[in-house]
């Protein structure tokens, strides 16, 4: 991958559109922007420069967008940023055009018989990290952003996009590397010419970034129910209307009801958007001793639903077992409207045939919600990479605390360890393997 090539690609969504968004990246642009705008002598724009001579960064000019021998391509809306007031930090071209798919070929063939190339997936955003414009924690939100649905998913990425993230990590970064080289530093003193709490100093502020580091990593079960959905499992014996209650939720008929029992004989999933949270609702095969193959299978994937269950809605009717099958559980008594009794304590009585108790079922879900995500209050979006090396900056202040005997060479070596950490979650420390993995999660025109 060459740093240095012009780059092309479709920045909006691909398929028909009223307009289209083409982003060209490269060095020494403005040439070319020029002739974008005016590609042949004496030919005037709508909005140009004064005296039309040269062009204006982020000016929006509206031209007839011309291939090499005078065709008109389209008409279209071209915008030039300077290097290094961009995205990328290189000089960028943005080409409003229509959205129609022979319209964006024959731009793309225009532009290659420019010598630029079409851009990898992430490319962009490459280059803006290596340009100094985005670290890792913003291309992580990025992504994220990119592929939010809910309203919490697009807060926690836009937070973590615009550089929420990054400063927490790069003020734990900072004490880090100033106490590993203090640390460092003193083994060139001898004991009496230090001060005489020296040691509790260093171990006090130590302990507050892994006390800062495990209330982090404490909010990941919050920080993933946010980005990947809240996992609710609905389950029960065959016959009590699990599929019914699933339906009814979800507002369609995407599971099948039936009063022949074992019905259900997968997981049928729906997602849902509860007060923007994103839920991921199951609708699992019926718990019962069986000798079918297939059924058993079911029965297998229910029990491996509620072990990964957020939530799990154990659905009986009046004759059923009350017997709890998670400590996540919010018991249901469905059929409500064939008896008379309420005595059930802590359940919750509905009809998913008349939609009677179905409010109060979902009033009580959106509690659970909200004790889970604590009411989307989550310091910083953590992913998997993420995660796995807050583990390791954790593991390492907590070595330099619980293993320091007066060596304050190891001692420093741990906590530079744990900078390091933070370093490659920021990609200040970083391997090409990281890299990749990151931006090949991104869209082409990103």
């Amino acid at each position: 991958m060459n740093n240095n090539d012009t780059i092309f690609a479709l920045s909006s969504g691909h398929g028909k559109s009223g307009v289209a968004v083409i982003r060209i990246s490269g060095n020494d642009l403005e040439k070319f922007a020029q002739r974008l705008v005016l590609p042949f002598a004496g030919e005037g724009v709508r909005r140009g420069t004064p005296g039309g001579s040269g062009i204006v960064p982020r000016h929006a000019y509206f031209t007839n967008l011309r291939d090499d021998n005078g065709e008109i391509i389209d008409q279209c809306v071209v915008i030039y940023f300077a290097a290094p007031h961009s995205f990328t930090g290189t000089d960028i071209i943005e080409i409003q055009c229509h959205g129609a798919p022979a319209v964006i070929n024959k731009i793309f063939e225009f532009l290659r018989g420019h010598n630029m190339r079409v851009a990898t997936p992430g490319e962009f955003s490459r280059r803006a990290f290596y340009n100094g414009k985005m670290d890792l924690t913003d291309v992580d939100g990025l992504v994220a952003l990119l592929d939010a649905q809910t309203d919490k998913q697009r807060a926690a990425a836009l937070r973590s996009m615009m550089g929420g993230d990054s400063a927490i990590y790069e003020n734990w970064r900072d004490q880090m590397l100033e106490i590993s080289a203090y640390a460092a530093a003193m083994t060139d003193y001898d004991a009496d010419d230090l001060p005489p709490n020296i040691s509790d100093i260093i171990l006090e502020h130590i302990k507050t970034l892994y006390t800062a580091v495990s209330g982090v990593l404490d909010n990941y079960k919050v920080s993933r129910a946010i980005m990947c959905g809240i996992n609710i499992a609905i389950v029960g014996e065959t016959n009590v209307g699990k599929s019914s209650l699933f339906n009814r939720i979800v507002g369609a008929n995407r599971a099948i009801v039936s009063d022949i029992p074992g019905t259900t004989r997968d997981v049928v999933s729906a997602q849902m958007d509860i007060d923007g949270y994103m839920v991921n609702l199951s609708d699992t095969a019926g718990l019962r001793n069986t000798v079918d193959f297939v059924e058993k299978i079911g029965i297998e994937r229910t029990n491996t639903e509620i072990a990964n269950a957020d939530i799990v809605l154990h659905v009986i009717d009046i004759n059923g077992s009350v017997t709890p099958v998670a400590e996540n559980e919010i018991l249901v008594i469905n059929k409500s409207d064939t008896i008379d009794s309420r005595d059930i304590r802590g359940a919750i009585y509905v009809s998913a045939k008349t939609g009677a108790g179905i409010p109060e079922l979902m009033h009580e879900i959106r509690n659970r919600i909200a004790e889970i995500t604590n009411n989307g209050e989550s310091t910083v979006m953590i992913n998997a990479r993420t995660y796995d090396l807050l583990m390791t900056a954790r593991d390492e202040l907590f070595a330099a605390l619980n293993d320091f005997n007066g060596d304050y060479d190891i001692l420093s070596e741990h906590v530079r360890y744990a900078a390091d950490a933070i370093g490659k979650i920021l990609g200040t420390i970083g391997t090409a393997e990281i890299l990749d993995m990151t931006f090949s999660q991104l869209c082409l025109g990103k």
